[in-house]
């Protein structure tokens, strides 16, 4: 049983904490935020002490790990004090908003020989395993073209004070909450990106992040990608997977429960596959928990971290050049 401290206890921390109640793996056994009064009752319901301090957690012998909940741009300094603290870290998306950071904080982890996790849940979605596993058997054939929505009224639901709609923790309108999603199914089926072409605007609102973005991707592979995220419109969310023998989709209203996919083979009929469902936020802290128990690498290659990293700030820069950019690695 791995013993765990939530760092950040907002509505995604709160989240965390219950998806892995009864789990045989990891439990958590603290937590640290900074406005403990607000989640006093949470904790106290979950048994677990609450602290305003992070040194508190880090120096608590009795944490194997941490799972991070915090604003973006604070993930480097929480991942390397808890690094060299001999803590195991799980953070969630995005890793960091750069690449410089993004290495410091991998660099980090590898000095202090602890697991680094990357909280992309979509990598646990059954459906996502069985459309990656077509296209390596080659049931679908060769994967040429990606496409991806992820919508929702985001904009209106945040007081201006509050940190997800500073432009400075939330580049990209719905990139960083929303979109990175997408993007990293992307690379976990298609690998590195190579470059992107993207915009993005603020048509709503006189403040805030922006209500429209949208991307257009080309990957190493060859394979090409769209991605929309519209901030001022209905939930839902979709992905489409374009191969040479046919193609396969997924989508709804809520991301988060486990999916159905739609199959359509060239000349076939048309077919719905459900799956057994699962709460894949549990899956990927069980997955963490298993990764330092065998003392092996997270299943998420840190390479795809860094291209998620990189992919991000490359789009960054295009939306404010309004040019085409090449992705470094």
């Amino acid at each position: 049983m791995i013993r765990a401290a939530i760092i950040g206890l907002g509505r995604w921390g709160q989240n965390m904490v219950t998806c892995a109640r009864g789990s045989t793996q990891i439990r958590f056994v603290a937590g640290a935020t900074r406005t403990p009064a607000k989640a006093q009752a949470f904790a106290d319901e979950h048994g677990f002490p609450l602290h305003g301090d992070l040194d508190a957690v880090l120096n608590d012998p009795n944490v194997d790990a941490v799972v991070i909940t915090t604003p973006h741009k604070s993930h480097v300094d929480v991942i390397t004090r808890a690094a060299k603290a001999g803590k195991h870290v799980f953070v969630e998306k995005p890793f960091t908003l750069n690449k410089k950071d993004a290495l410091v904080a991998i660099e980090a982890c590898k000095a202090g020989g602890v697991t680094l996790s990357l909280g992309f849940n979509w990598r646990f979605q059954p459906a996502m395993l069985e459309i990656r596993r077509m296209f390596q058997d080659g049931t679908l054939g060769q994967l040429l073209h990606i496409e991806g929505n992820f919508n929702g009224p985001s904009v209106f639901r945040y007081a201006p004070d509050h940190w997800r709609p500073d432009r400075t923790e939330s580049p990209g309108g719905g990139l960083t909450g929303r979109g990175v999603h997408n993007m990293d199914a992307m690379i976990f089926l298609a690998g590195p990106i190579e470059q992107v072409y993207a915009q993005s605007l603020r048509q709503v609102l006189d403040r805030g992040v922006d209500d429209t973005t949208s991307v257009l991707y080309r990957f190493r592979s060859g394979t090409t990608a769209y991605l929309g995220m519209v901030l001022a419109s209905a939930e839902c969310w979709r992905m489409q997977f374009f191969g040479t023998k046919g193609m396969v989709e997924v989508g709804a209203i809520e991301h988060l429960p486990t999916w159905d996919m739609t199959l359509q083979m060239i000349d076939q009929p048309r077919e719905v596959r459900k799956f057994t469902a699962e709460r894949t936020e549990k899956l990927e802290l069980e997955a963490f928990a298993r990764a330092i128990e065998a003392g092996q690498p997270y299943v998420m290659p840190v390479e795809d971290i860094v291209a998620g990293v990189c992919g991000l700030e490359a789009i960054l820069k295009s939306i404010e050049s309004d040019l085409p950019v090449k992705v470094e690695q």
